[in-house]
C-alpha cells in the first residue's frame, strides 16, 4: 500500500456518503411504490384492493425516518419548509391521502439525494491534491555521485538528501538543483506563467513538474514540511472552515412555516372543527419552495453547461448576486498566462553608430531565438511574427548554463543575457536601462549593447470593461487583486484593468486568510486559476476557477468556466441573479397565493381534497414559472470591449 503519511491525512465523509446511499434508496422506494399503485388501478375510480399496499411500504419504509429527522429538527426550533413538508406527510395519512404523501416522500429524498450529489465532499479535493503527488523519492546513495538511485517513500526523505527528479516527474519535496539544467514548471504552484530555467543552485518547489531533462537536487525540507504539504494543510483547514450557506428555500420556509401552522391551529381553536386544520395544511404544503427553486436551480445548471459554464455547487446560482466583494488572482483570471513581448527598446549603440532600425534587430534576435526552449523565446518569436520579419539563417548556436545564449547570424555576434550579466560585459550601460517590473532580458550585437526587452503577461481584452462595469451592473463596491506575483507586476495589471486594492507576493496560505477576513465582513466572489488558489477558492463565499486542466482547482471551486473567459464569468453573474428572481417569483408568488388559500380553508369554504386540488393548480404554475430560467435570454453579458 502507498505511504503518503507525509502529507497531511485526510478521512472520507462517511456520514454524507451514507446519507446520500439512504436518500438515493428512499427516492426510489417512493418511486416503486407510485409506479406500482398505478398499475394496480390506482388513478381509476375501481382500484384493486391492494392498490395502496406499495404507498403503504413506501411511507412505512422511506416516511419514517425523514419524519423522524424532521422531528430532531422541530426540537432544535429549526422551521425550513421541509418541516411542514413532513407535517404534509402525517396529514395525508390521516385524511388517507396516501399516493399524496408518497410524492411528498419522494421530493424530501429526491431533492436531498440531488444536493448532496452536486455539492462534493471535502476529501475530494484533498484526494485530488494527494494523488497528484509522487508516492516515492529517488535517492542517491550517500556514497556514490552518480549511478543507480533508489527508490524510498516520502517519509524517509531527509534534510541533506540527495534527489534525481526524472523527466516529467513531480519533485517530491522542496530542493536545491546540484546537477543538470533544464526547466521547471511552477506556475500551478506559485501563480507565476512561465516555465522556470533550473541550473545549479536553483531552488526547487515541491509539486513543481520537471522538464525534459533529469534533475539532481539536496532535499533542504523534509515531505511533512515541503510547500505542497503546506497547501494541503491550508486546503483542508478551509474545507473544514468552509461557510455554511443557508439555503434560500430554507429561508423562506422559516417564516412561511409557522404562519401556515399558527393559521391552522387558529382555524381549528376557533371552529372546533379539526377538519379545517387538516385542510389548511394541506393547502400550505410548500411544494413551490419544494419544486419550484430545485426546478429554477437544475435549469439554470443546465443553461450554464450550455455556455460552457459548470456550476458545481447550486447554492453558487443562489448566493451570486449577492455578493459586494471580487477577489481576482492575476494569472490566467484577468490575463493570458503567457509572456508576450511589452517593451523593445534599441540602444544608442544601435540606432546611431550603426544606423539600423528596430526591425532588422529583432529580425536577429528571432532567428537566434528560434532554436532556444527559454520560456521567453516564444514571445520574442511571436512578436517577430507580428511585425511580419521573416527570420534569417543562423551560422551557430550556443547556450551554456550561465552564459544566456550566442549566435552567428548575418556574420555579427547576437548575445541575449540578463541585465545582471550585462554589468560584467558593459557596465556603462547598466545606466542606460529603465527600471525593471517584470521579466526582461538584454540583447548584445558583436559584444556591444544592443537593446533591452521587457516582458509581461498582459491583460486580457475584456478585463478592464468587465471590472468597470461590476459596480453598476451587479452591484460589486470592492475589487481586489490578490496575486503570489511580484509586487510591479501586479501593480502594472491593476492600473491597466481599473483595480484599487492590490495585494502581491502572497502565499496560499496569506490568500486565505485574506479570502477568510473579507468574507467575514461581505459575501465574495473569488476568481482564480492554480493549485495555489484552490484553498481560497474553497474560503470564498464563491469560488469560480478557470478551466478543466487543473483538476484540484476545478474540485475546490463552486464554478468552473471552461474556457477561460472573462466573459463566462458575467453570464454566470447573469445566470445566477435569473434564477434568483425567477425563484422567488415562483416560491413567493406560490407561497402568497397558497396563504390566500389557507385564509379561505380556515373559514371552513376550501375542504382538505379541494385544497389539495387547489395547491396542485399553484405548484403547476409556479413550476411552469421556474422551467423559464433553462431558455436563453437575448442577452446574458452587459459589458461592450
Amino acid at each position: 500500500m502507498t505511504n503518503r503519511s507525509s502529507l497531511p491525512s485526510f478521512d472520507v465523509d462517511w456520514a454524507r456518503f451514507v446519507r446520500v446511499l439512504r436518500e438515493s434508496w428512499i427516492a426510489l422506494l417512493a418511486i416503486a411504490g407510485i409506479v406500482i399503485h398505478l398499475a394496480l388501478g390506482g388513478w381509476t375510480d375501481s382500484p384493486s384492493p391492494h392498490a395502496d399496499w406499495p404507498l403503504f411500504v413506501a411511507l412505512a419504509l422511506g416516511g419514517s425516518p425523514l419524519l423522524w429527522e424532521l422531528l430532531g429538527k422541530l426540537f432544535k426550533r429549526d422551521f425550513g419548509s421541509d418541516l411542514l413538508a413532513g407535517l404534509s406527510i402525517i396529514v395525508s395519512i390521516v385524511l388517507g391521502e396516501y399516493l399524496a404523501g408518497t410524492l411528498v416522500v419522494l421530493m424530501l429524498s429526491g431533492g436531498e439525494a440531488l444536493e448532496a450529489y452536486a455539492v462534493r465532499s471535502a476529501s475530494s479535493v484533498l484526494q485530488a491534491l494527494a494523488k497528484r503527488m509522487p508516492s516515492v523519492a529517488h535517492r542517491l546513495p550517500a556514497d556514490r555521485d552518480a549511478g543507480p538511485f533508489e527508490d524510498v517513500e516520502l517519509d524517509a526523505v531527509q534534510v541533506g538528501d540527495r534527489l534525481v527528479v526524472l523527466p516529467h516527474d513531480i519533485a517530491p519535496v522542496d530542493g536545491i538543483v546540484i546537477a543538470g539544467q533544464g526547466v521547471m514548471d511552477e506556475s500551478f504552484l506559485t501563480g507565476e506563467p512561465f516555465q522556470m530555467r533550473k541550473t545549479p543552485g536553483s531552488n526547487v518547489i515541491s509539486g513543481a513538474i520537471n522538464g525534459e531533462t533529469a534533475l539532481t537536487i539536496r532535499a533542504v525540507r523534509r515531505a511533512e514540511d515541503s510547500r505542497y504539504a503546506k497547501i494541503m494543510r491550508v486546503m483542508q483547514d478551509s474545507e473544514q472552515r468552509r461557510p455554511n450557506i443557508r439555503r434560500l428555500a430554507d429561508r423562506l420556509g422559516a417564516f412561511y412555516t409557522p404562519i401556515a401552522i399558527v393559521v391552522a391551529a387558529l382555524a381549528w381553536l376557533i371552529s372546533g372543527d379539526p377538519i379545517r386544520f387538516l385542510a389548511v395544511l394541506v393547502v400550505a404544503t410548500p411544494c413551490p419552495l419544494l419544486i419550484a427553486i430545485p426546478v429554477a436551480i437544475i435549469g439554470s445548471i443546465s443553461l450554464a453547461a450550455k455556455r460552457g459554464i459548470i456550476i458545481r455547487n447550486p447554492t453558487a446560482l443562489e448566493v451570486a448576486s449577492t455578493c459586494r466583494t471580487m477577489i481576482f488572482d492575476k494569472t490566467g483570471t484577468l490575463t493570458y498566462g503567457s509572456p508576450q513581448l511589452s517593451l523593445f527598446a534599441a540602444s544608442r549603440y544601435w540606432h546611431d553608430e550603426l544606423g539600423s532600425d528596430s526591425d532588422l534587430l529583432l529580425t536577429l534576435l528571432m532567428s537566434l531565438e528560434r532554436y532556444s526552449k527559454h520560456p521567453l523565446a516564444h514571445a520574442i518569436v511571436q512578436a517577430g511574427e507580428e511585425r511580419k520579419l521573416v527570420p534569417v539563417e543562423v551560422e551557430s548556436i550556443s547556450e551554456r548554463p550561465g552564459e544566456g545564449l550566442t549566435g552567428q547570424v548575418r556574420g555579427r555576434e547576437v548575445r541575449i543575457i540578463s541585465r545582471k550579466r550585462l554589468k560584467d560585459v558593459e557596465p556603462t550601460a547598466v545606466d542606460e536601462l529603465p527600471e525593471s517590473a517584470g521579466l526582461e532580458c538584454v540583447a548584445l550585437v558583436d559584444g556591444r549593447f544592443a537593446a533591452l526587452l521587457q516582458f509581461r503577461d498582459v491583460p486580457r481584452r475584456a478585463s478592464a470593461a468587465f471590472v468597470k462595469h461590476l459596480g453598476p451592473q451587479h452591484h460589486v463596491n470592492r475589487t481586489m487583486l490578490l496575486s503570489g506575483d511580484r509586487a510591479g507586476e501586479v501593480a502594472y495589471l491593476a492600473d491597466r484593468v481599473g483595480i484599487d486594492q492590490v495585494l502581491a507576493e502572497q502565499s496560499p496560505e496569506d490568500k486565505v486568510a485574506i479570502v477568510r477576513r473579507e468574507t467575514e465582513q461581505a459575501p465574495t466572489i473569488f476568481v482564480g486559476d492554480g493549485i495555489n488558489d484552490a484553498p481560497a477558492l474553497t474560503i470564498a463565499t464563491v469560488g469560480i476557477a478557470f478551466g478543466q486542466n487543473n483538476e484540484v482547482t476545478s474540485e475546490a471551486a463552486d464554478v468552473v468556466v471552461m474556457d477561460s473567459t472573462i466573459e463566462k464569468v458575467d453570464e454566470f453573474l447573469h445566470i445566477g441573479a435569473r434564477m434568483r428572481s425567477i425563484g422567488l417569483q415562483s416560491a413567493v408568488g406560490g407561497m402568497a397565493i397558497s396563504i390566500g388559500a389557507m385564509g379561505i380553508a380556515a373559514v371552513g369554504l376550501l375542504p382538505p381534497v379541494a385544497g389539495a386540488l387547489v395547491q396542485e393548480v399553484i405548484d403547476v404554475f409556479a413550476v411552469l414559472n421556474a422551467l423559464r430560467v433553462a431558455f436563453v435570454p437575448k442577452n446574458l453579458r452587459d459589458f461592450e470591449i
